[in-house]
Formats: structure tokens, sequence, C-alpha cells
């Protein structure tokens, strides 16, 4: 036979283009359109209902930037199309971008009850399945003009509404009732099916020429002048390439509805509610017409803002669940970030989000479902097993610049050996079409073939929103059993997790250690303000916590804020969602973001003084230490020594002293631990360690470096290896003075101007501080460089150790290999070490994450330089990204242990508070330093419990008791969510970096 395949093909799809797909929809007629354009902010449809509206045409420029209108929509059906599938279908100006990223809007019936979404792949609206003939069509269309904002990372002022301007974004296009040509629209999905399995098959297999044949076959069949006349006749010529089973040995795919919805990205919050509420409407309807359907959807958040915005809606989903056509996954409040959240915060994630499952739709929710979160903490999976999680998926590390992960299922082991059963669907997509192509994929890339037989696909538009069509459910039905293609099953994530687990489970690998992204490195630094925000709120609802607990246990009348700190954890969790907090959405999510900030901190402050104040007053002020860690810190005037989670007098005049001198150019700031030298350029010329009687520096510290920083793509998410080819060293100073000059504390001021930016940097110590301060001020005004902090330390690192959640990991300093070369970027909290035998350095931080770590060799042999990344200047997607002022502090430790860069860097974060109330005892206390309590609360069930946790923060065994300063009538271990495993009394111990919740219920008649 002649090999005409070319031919065949391109004559199948212009037959396609051009006659097939246009005639899915036959007979139309326009419906009437009228139109309200809201002033302001969206408005909800009660509003909509009573507004004027105006007469408006199709082929009318409407909407500008980020606003919304309401469209009334009004028609008859047609008396001839009685027996016939009548269809709204809508087009408001629909341009080439995908769902969620242009216009998009809610259909609702007349009386203003949600029916549908509708985006580019998803237009339509069934009226009548059949029709009579002329019933009535009235419907309200609430139409967003969101822009398209991502554009070749091009710097856009359509970011914010304050910027966008005011010009029209859209055309509408057209509002039509038509018909659908159901066997038309079969056979489109008939030919789509095969075409695209027949392009995925190797051309030297028989089953790819049969299906070319097949579909040569179905175009002599159909008159491409009477599509749907012939369509019937068509379809018949696929009947049988269409019935061929798929081969006992093909690959197993679950297919899993999805859309993945940015809680915000590209698209303010407040535009995150509607896209839920479109979602979350389609979803609904499709379960109608396709039963087997199984809609996997995370972020409680999303829920909890449709139970509140759309109870018609909210009615439906928990219709959905019960009926088996939704599942709730993800266990977390939002899909947050997977770096930089506190420990305590991704706790909370977990027991918000499992708590409203649990409460709200009566699941309980087995898995932790992050597809695009840029890297894991080594932390989760032991948070997953306290949480009573079995599963963790996602697919992001597909997206790894250098080294391809070599499992796509695997156990994934924590930092504390705790193990969780993982998956990374091999489709290497979470907005999965049902395409031969990302089938055919995920079969061929699927690393486990051979002892594992299946995988996961997340399919539906996502992002923006969107979600599963009904052509994607038509696909899955044809896909089920189809030689030459994986075998489709529509089922629920915990089906695929089950099977996986009972057939791979024993064998499967172990990767251990964190989940590091080869990619968006640069999210670890942008928005510095938003990632300030979120250490400071995290702390202050540390803060928080702990004094109203010890209000509510010390002060009878006291009443506990539960509803207050419950709508601000939500909060703060909201804003770790994986777009937020790294930094990369556009300007008014950031704005919005710090003014979020602000009031939340305004808030907690309000909370914590008023639990202080209601400890009593005495006359006397006090010391209040929110860290567990009992400190010793100049005070006013004085030096006071302050229990962990306890308080202490102001204190008397100093003991000790620091001293600042002149030596020649060099100003000298001393005190019984350390002797620091500043020269006349600003720098650390020396920081000697009197204790341990050595230099700490090679080189001069704290060495401003600033870098061109122009990534080949992803502006706010990428920094990429090239940026360090090129640097300036930022040694010129204006002036070097001394800003206070003892007895209890020194400081030195420089100040340098560079390019349109100025730093003012005090380098402070105090009479008895271990620890170098830099209080750091940046007027930022560069674009598109990064600015970096450098540290060349006197020490033989082989590896850094940087604290991360409930613990800390180990990371080479060397490249030797690809993987070690990849983390030329990495993720810290509050310190970061290195460390030969013998002595360490930490540098701590109060909000900066991102840092590098290199072997530096010197005169004298090798040391190890560490740089904190300071501020970037990236133009996309907003231009102007961290203009402005910057305030924060990092410090230099030296001879710091593990347990002293826990202690200090914590110290950092929770500067102690002096206010009029009494010298009190802490309520609670551990016997070992090596236990670190992270936060102490009541109970969230308001049974006046006091809930502790706390975790081996050393990475060894710890032996230890918690003792509390009131009676306790009884001491259990709970789960994350505070749900009793066992009770605990006396000394216990915790094994490496094990996170334990403790519940104490205090004696009768002294709960709070």
């Amino acid at each position: 036979m002649h090999d005409d395949r070319t031919l065949v093909e391109a004559r199948l799809e212009r037959a396609m283009r051009q006659f097939v797909r246009p005639a899915q929809y036959g007979a139309r007629v326009p419906l009437v359109l009228s139109v309200w354009h809201v002033p302001g902010e969206p408005v909800p449809v009660d509003q909509a209902l009573q507004a004027a509206y105006e007469p408006f045409a199709t082929g009318t420029e409407w909407g500008k930037p980020w606003s919304t209108s309401w469209f009334r929509l009004e028609g008859r059906v047609p008396e001839e199309w009685a027996g016939r599938r009548v269809e709204a279908v809508i087009d408001p100006g629909f341009t080439g971008d995908g769902p969620g990223f242009q216009a998009e809007g809610l259909l609702h019936d007349g009386a203003g009850v949600p029916l549908k979404g509708v985006h580019p792949r998803n237009r339509h609206l069934t009226v009548a399945a059949p029709a009579r003939g002329g019933e009535p069509v009235h419907l309200l269309f609430e139409a967003a003009a969101n822009p398209a904002v991502l554009h070749a990372f091009e710097p856009t002022h359509l970011g914010d509404v304050l910027t966008a301007g005011d010009g029209p974004l859209y055309r509408f296009a057209s509002a039509d009732l038509a018909v659908l040509e159901e066997e038309v629209w079969r056979l489109v999905l008939d030919v789509e099916v095969l075409a695209e399995l027949m392009h995925e098959l190797d051309p030297g297999r028989a089953r790819r020429h049969e299906i070319l044949r097949a579909l040569e076959d179905m175009l002599d069949a159909l008159d491409l002048h009477d599509v749907p006349g012939t369509a019937a006749a068509a379809r018949a010529a696929l009947t049988d390439v269409l019935s061929r089973p798929a081969a006992a040995s093909a690959h197993r795919v679950s297919a899993v509805g999805h859309a993945h919805i940015d809680s915000a990205w590209l698209w303010p919050l407040r535009e995150t509610v509607r896209k839920a509420s479109r979602t979350f409407a389609n979803v609904t309807a499709l379960a109608a017409d396709y039963p087997e359907l199984v809609f996997a959807c995370s972020q409680a958040q999303q829920y909890a803002w449709v139970q509140e915005h759309q109870p018609h809606l909210w009615e439906r989903i928990k219709k959905a669940v019960a009926d088996g056509t939704w599942e709730p996954v993800g266990s977390m409040w939002v899909e947050s970030d997977a770096n930089m959240p506190g420990g305590e915060a991704l706790a909370r994630q977990l027991v918000h989000g499992k708590r409203f499952f649990a409460e709200e739709l009566g699941v309980e929710t087995e898995e932790i479902w992050l597809p695009d979160s840029f890297g894991y903490t080594a932390a989760f999976p032991q948070l997953a097993k306290l949480a009573g999680i079995r599963w963790f998926l996602t697919q992001k590390l597909s997206w790894n610049q250098s080294n391809r992960m070599p499992h796509h299922t695997f156990w994934w082991e924590g930092i504390d050996g705790t193990r969780v059963f993982t998956h990374f669907p091999p489709a290497d997509t979470y907005n999965s079409q049902l395409h031969a192509r990302e089938l055919a994929h995920a079969e061929r890339n699927f690393a486990d073939k051979g002892r594992a037989t299946r995988s996961l696909v997340p399919f539906g538009w996502g992002d923006g929103g969107g979600g599963p069509t009904r052509e994607m459910l038509e696909k899955a039905r044809r896909l089920r059993s189809l030689e030459g293609s994986p075998r489709v099953t529509v089922e629920r994530p915990s089906a695929f997790f089950r099977a996986a687990e009972e057939e791979y489970g024993p064998q499967a690998p172990v990767w251990s250690g964190e989940l590091y992204l080869e990619l968006h490195r640069a999210t670890y630094t942008t928005q510095a303000r938003t990632k300030q925000g979120n250490r400071r709120c995290e702390h202050a609802l540390r803060e928080a916590e702990l004094w109203c607990t010890t209000a509510a246990l010390r002060v009878p009348s006291y009443e506990y804020p539960y509803d207050a700190l419950d709508r601000l954890w939500k909060t703060v969790l909201l804003h770790q969602f994986h777009d937020i907090l790294p930094g990369s959405s556009i300007a008014w999510v950031h704005r919005e973001a710090r003014e979020t900030y602000a009031r939340v901190l305004t808030e907690l402050a309000e909370i914590t003084a008023e639990a202080v104040r209601a400890l009593g007053s005495t006359g006397e002020r006090a010391v209040l230490n929110a860290s567990p860690y009992e400190r010793t810190e100049v005070v006013g005037d004085g030096v006071v020594t302050v229990p962990g989670l306890g308080s202490a007098a102001v204190p008397p005049e100093p003991a000790e002293r620091v001293r600042v001198e002149r030596d020649g150019d060099v100003i000298v700031l001393e005190n019984a631990r350390l002797r620091v030298r500043i020269d006349r350029d600003g720098l650390l010329a020396s920081v000697r360690d009197l204790a341990a009687d050595r230099e700490v520096l090679h080189g001069p510290g704290n060495l401003l470096q600033l870098h061109p920083d122009h990534p080949n793509a992803w502006d706010a998410w990428d920094i990429d290896r090239h940026y360090r080819r090129r640097h300036t060293d930022l040694t010129d100073a204006e002036s070097v003075e001394v800003a206070e000059s003892g007895p209890l504390r020194a400081a030195v001021r420089v100040t340098r101007r560079f390019g349109r930016s100025t730093v003012t940097q005090e380098i402070r110590l105090t009479a008895v501080s271990r620890r170098v301060d830099i209080v750091t001020e940046v007027d930022w005004q560069e674009s598109e460089k990064v600015l970096k902090a450098a540290f060349p330390i006197d020490v033989h690192a082989e590896r850094s150790t940087a604290e991360i959640q409930f613990g800390h990991v180990h990371r080479p300093t060397h490249a030797n290999t690809s993987w070690d070369a990849a983390r030329f970027e990495i993720c810290a909290h509050r310190w970061l070490r290195v460390a030969e035998e013998g002595y360490g350095v930490a540098v701590l931080n109060d909000s900066t994450y991102g840092h590098d770590v290199t072997r530096t060799a010197h005169a004298d042999g090798l040391g190890t330089t560490v740089r904190l990344t300071l501020l970037r200047a990236p133009h996309s997607p907003d231009p102007q990204t961290d203009l402005g002022m910057h305030r924060f502090t990092y410090a230099l430790l030296p001879g710091a242990r593990v347990g002293d860069a826990v202690a200090e860097g914590l110290a950092l974060n929770l500067p102690l508070r002096v206010a009029e109330a009494p010298v009190a005892a802490p309520v609670v206390r551990v016997d070992n330093p090596a236990v670190t309590i992270e936060s102490v609360k009541l109970a969230e069930d308001r049974s006046g419990d006091v809930v502790v946790r706390l975790y081996e923060s050393r990475g060894g065994r710890a032996r230890f008791e918690l003792t509390a300063d009131f009676p306790v009538d009884r001491m259990e271990v709970t789960d994350l969510l505070e749900r009793p495993r066992s009770e605990t009394s006396g000394p216990t111990v915790l094994r490496p970096f094990e996170i334990r919740t403790v519940r104490l219920r205090p004696a009768p008649g002294r709960q709070p």
C-alpha cells in the first residue's frame, strides 16, 4: 500500500476545522441583551436584580480592567426546535488566552440563582433537553472584565485596579440560543480521541494504521455539506476501532476531576471568591449529566468563601459530597507555600483545613494535595502523620531545571524518620485535558513501571479555575478500555492511593529529606514586605496565644478571644498561599497583603496588651518573654534575665558594660564576649570570639553585594545561576559614625548610596549580647537587581544547617553533583549555621528566607561564605516589586551550637515586652533545652484545656518532663487536631525532631 498518511491526516484536519466542528451547533437565534455596568467593586446578585439596565448590542465594547458588568439575556425557544437540545451559548469577547486568564462570568436564572460558569472552553448552558418549544429564557450574566496580565513576562500596569486604566478590554461577540447537533458533537469527540491516539502510536504499529483507515472511512461517509445528516453514518465507521479493548498490560490511569484555583495570583483575592463560585457551579452542573464524575477539590478557604457568598452553591456542594461526585482533598486551609510558613503555621494549615472538612462536610481527608507549590519542607511527612494523613501528592518537581526525580510513587521520609506514601503524577500536569499526548506521556514517563502499574491524572481547566468539562468526561468514557491507550478510570484519589499502596507499598523506594524544586528559587526573597508581614504575624500570634492563655489560667473573669484568634490565624494562613507569600502575584495582591498584615498586627497588639492588662497591675513594670528560652538582655537602663514564657522585674543598674573605642580609622565595639572592629568603609573588619579566642571572619563581613538579576523567564519567581557572574561590592560609605557609645548599648551607623538607593545600617552590640545585630533600613529604588549581604566565615564547613519547620536540614556546601549544584539558593527560617568540628557560627534574621552558602578559599585555608538575599526588583507580574522603604534586622552569632541558634533566632523574632504587670512564673516549662516549646494555647473545643506543642530541636534524643504552673487533672498526648492518642505523665523521651502535642486539663475549679 502506498504511504499516504500525511494526505489523509491533512484531509482530516481540514474537514474537522472547516466543516465538522462548526456544525456542532445548528440553528441559532440571538438573545436580547441589556446591561448594568457596576460602578465599583463586585456586588451580590440581590443588588444586581434591583439595578437599572439599558439596552446593549453585540459587537459593543465593554469592561474596563477589573470591572464587572451584569447582562440580562432574554429570549424564547422557537417552536420548531421542539424535541431538540437547546443551549444558550455565550461569548463576551473571549481572546486566545485560556480559561481563567481573561473575561469570565457566572450565569444565573432570572431569580438570581447561580447556574453555571462561562469561560472560553465552556460557553454553554443547557436551556432545554429536549425542548418543548416556546420556553421563555430569562438569564442574568455576571461578567468579569479580568485582564490578561502575564505576556512574556513584560511589565504591565494591568496588575492593579489603581493603575490599570479605564479603556474597555472586550467586545461582546455573541449571546445566542442554539441547537446542539448531538450526533455531530459526539462525532467530534470520537475523532479527537482516535486522532490524538493515532499520533502517539509508533508509525510501525498496525494499530496506528487501523485508526487512520477508519478515520478515512469516516470521512468518506461524511457529507461535508450535510454534516448533521451524515454524522451517524460517519460515527458508525469508527465503531470497530473504538471498541477494541486495551491490552491487559496497559498502564492504568486514575482520572480525577480537578480545578486548580490559585487563591490569588494574576487576580486579587476578591476575584478568587468569584472564580471558586464559577468553577463550583460548573462542576455541580456537570455531575447531573455525568454521575461517574469525581471532582477532587482542596483549599478549605475557598469552600468557606462559597459557603458565605453563594448559599445555593453550598447546598449543591454538600449534596455532591454525599452523592460521591465531589471529594474534598488536601487537608489544608489553602494550598500554601511549603518552604516559608513557620512550623506552627504549617500545623495550623492542616488543623484548620481538616477541621473545616470534618465539621462542615463530614469528611476526614487523608491526603496533602499540593500540585503547584515551589518545593516541600522535610517536616511535612511527620506533620501529615500527626494530622491523620496517609498520602501526599504533587507534580511540581517535574519542573526541575537540572535533575529528574527518580520516582513517581515512593515513600517520602521526613527529618524525623516518618514516611508518607507519595505520588507525583507522571503526566506532569494538574490541568490535563485527557489528551492522548498526556496519557501517553504518563505511561512513557512513569519511573516505577515494572513494579507499579498505575498513576493518577488530575483533569480539568485550572490555575484560574474552570474545572472539568463534558468533553473531558466523554473522552474518559471512550478511553476506559481502548487499544493503544492507557486504561482510564474516573475515580476518587483515595481509591487510587489505596490501590497504589497495596500494589507497590512494600517495594516502593524511599526519598529522604526535602523535596527541593530546582526552579523558582527567588520566591524565597521577592516581595520582601509580604514575607516580613508573614513572619511578624506568625510570631505575634504565638505571643498573643501565650499571654491570653496565661491570663485565662490566672484571671477567672478573663475571656479567651477564641473567635478573634481563629479569624486572625485564618487570615495569615490564607496569605501563605503559594503565590502570595512567595511574592509571585500581581501588585494588587501584595498591596492588599501589606495592608492586611498591618491590620492583623494592630489587632494582635491590642489582644496581647489586653491579656497582659488582665494579669493585674502592681504599679511596677515587668519584662515579658514569649520565647521558651531564658534570656539575658539589655532592657531600658539595666540588664534583665527573664525565664522562658515568663516575666521578670524591670532591671536595676547594669552590671556589665560595652565599650566603644577608636583605633585609627577603625571603630571597636567590645563586651566580655566579642570584639568587633568596623573599618573606615563600615565593614566588619574583624569579629573576635573572646571566649573561644578565635577570629570569626576571613574577610570583610556584612559586605553588601549588588548583582544584575535577569532570569530567563518567570521574573518574580526565578533567580538563575548566571546572576553570580557579575556583581558590585558596595564598599563606599557616605558616613560611618558612632550612634551609641555605651555603657549598655554600642552602635555604629553606616550609610551607603548606590544607584538610586540608600542603605542605612546600625551595627549593634549590647553589654551582654553574644551576637552582632545589623539593623537595616533600605530605600530600595533599583531595577532588576538583587542585593545580598555576605559573611565570609572562617570555618571549614562541609555542610550548612538551616532551620526549617520543627527542626533543621543539612545541605552540602560543595557542588560535587548536579543535585548539589542546583541548590545554589536555599531557604532558611530564623537561622542558618555553618560549622567545623568544635566551632560554629550562625547567621540569624527576622524576615529573610533566601540564602546561599559557598566554600571560599583564602590564604590560610578554606572558609565558608554565607550570604542573605535581602531584596530583588523584578518587573513581572508587579512592575514596582519591592520599591520603597524596608526595615529588617539580621545578626551574626559566633560560637553558635545548634541550640544557641534556635534560642537566639527566637529571641531576635520575639522581642521582650515591657508592660505594667506582675512578675509571674511560666505557665508551662520543660527541663531540657533540646526540647523547644512551639506554642501554648487553649484547646480549640473551648473546654479550657491547655494545649502545648513542642519538639526536639537539636537532632538527638531528649529526655524531658513538661510541668505546669497550675494544678493538672490529666495530661495526654494528642494529634495535631488535639484528639487524644495516649495519656502521659512524668519524664518522657523525644526522638530526633519529634513533634508532640500535649493537652493538659486543669484541675476542677481551675478551668478558664
